[in-house]
């Protein structure tokens, strides 16, 4: 949108419409396309600077869910993948030489450590892994050959909380580029590009999708940044289809509404937690007890519904007393959907930095848009069972 000094629910609204260049539709159309023709000869030999060329570069559906990616994150520019995996590793590629060196922190999500160790290093790629808790400290870690800085912040297993902007700093005055998953704020809680990051990356099969129905990944980025991503994104054959940039777009419109939900029901869940005797610990740094409370303050706006606790050591059959007697919570992967989700996690066995042994089973808990005082009253039946 032109007014970028409207509320973000108003961008996010209104943001990748145009409905006088759709006979006055209010949503922008699917239009499902390979094959681009053009008029005359003269507009084909010009067609490397017309905005359709061919569908693989994209539609009016996926350049509409662009356009409002970049209304979300505060970004200049955005590209959007068929996967929250394919849009890391196109990040991720995009800044790969031999001899590179990448500073990656230590909570992030498994399949970017797993494509940095299984991928990268076959192409002689040195990664370092470092304590999120870092801050500025990390220019101790910067070598002349490293190429890009890599955050998570909350990480997606133990939501520890990134001084986003300090490490930004630094980074910017070695003139190295910066990139974040974003995923677990939605783009709607923070936005890292206002605060020096350059590029800022979703799995928008969570949050932005809203309804488990749709893998996506986006990719905000500045424009200094963009073309070298966009080279990588073409050469790679990158793209996703208009019908899921559609289901995108129409997510996107309910996800202010969806986020404050997940924010306030998340938050009564964590606290329900924190009194129960068999829990040792509740991740959740919207909590004023957890250690991230002070960083999420400072740059969040809100929590989304993912958070985790850890429970006192119980054996396999214990937890499966509890775990499998739940209706509301489903077990699955993934999260960011309207429903709730608990599942067993073990976050040590991405841990190479840092240690997580936190004395007990940890568990990943994911918030939905039920009533929070049924999810309450389920998982008190599951810690019944556990003892049963």
């Amino acid at each position: 949108m032109k007014n970028k000094n409207l509320g973000l629910d108003t961008r996010v609204t209104h943001s990748g419409r145009a409905p006088e260049q759709h006979f006055g539709m209010v949503n922008t159309p699917v239009y499902r396309a390979s094959t681009i023709l053009f008029p005359n000869l003269t507009a084909l030999q010009a067609k490397e600077g017309a905005k359709l060329r061919y569908g693989r570069r994209g539609t009016p559906t996926t350049h509409a869910l662009e356009d409002a990616i970049c209304a979300l994150e505060g970004a200049e520019r955005a590209l959007v993948a068929p996967s929250g995996v394919s849009a890391l590793s196109t990040v991720l590629m995009s800044h790969a030489e031999p001899g590179a060196h990448f500073l990656v922190t230590d909570n992030s999500y498994g399949p970017t450590r797993k494509f940095c160790e299984f991928t990268l290093r076959k192409f002689g790629i040195e990664t370092t892994y470092y304590d999120p808790a870092i801050g500025a400290g990390i220019e101790a870690l910067i070598r002349p050959e490293t190429r890009l800085i890599w955050m998570e912040s909350p990480g997606s297993q133990t939501f520890e909380v990134q001084d986003v902007a300090a490490i930004a700093q630094v980074a910017r005055r070695h003139g190295i580029t910066t990139a974040i998953d974003n995923t677990w704020s939605g783009g709607y809680f923070f936005q890292p590009i206002a605060h020096g990051v350059d590029i800022s990356l979703q799995a928008g099969t969570k949050y932005i999708s809203g309804h488990s129905d749709l893998m996506l990944g986006t990719i905000a980025c500045s424009a200094a940044v963009y073309d070298r991503l966009r080279e990588t994104y073409l050469r790679f054959g990158v793209c996703i289809g208009s019908d899921d940039a559609y289901l995108a777009l129409r997510g996107l419109r309910t996800l202010g509404v969806r986020m404050n939900h997940h924010h306030a029901s998340g938050l009564q869940v964590a606290n329900w937690l924190l009194q129960q005797p068999e829990v040792l610990r509740v991740m959740h740094p919207g909590l004023p007890q957890d250690p991230g409370h002070a960083l999420w303050r400072k740059y969040f706006t809100g929590a989304s519904g993912l958070f985790g606790f850890v429970m006192r050591t119980v054996d396999n059959d214990a937890l499966a007393r509890m775990f499998d007697g739940f209706s509301l919570f489903g077990m699955g992967s993934s999260w960011g959907g309207y429903e709730s989700l608990i599942v067993p996690s073990n976050p040590s066995v991405y841990r190479s930095a840092t240690e997580w042994n936190p004395g007990g089973q940890t568990v990943r808990i994911h918030v939905g848009l039920e009533d929070p005082a049924d999810l309450i009253d389920e998982l008190r039946a599951g810690l019944d069972r556990l003892h049963a």
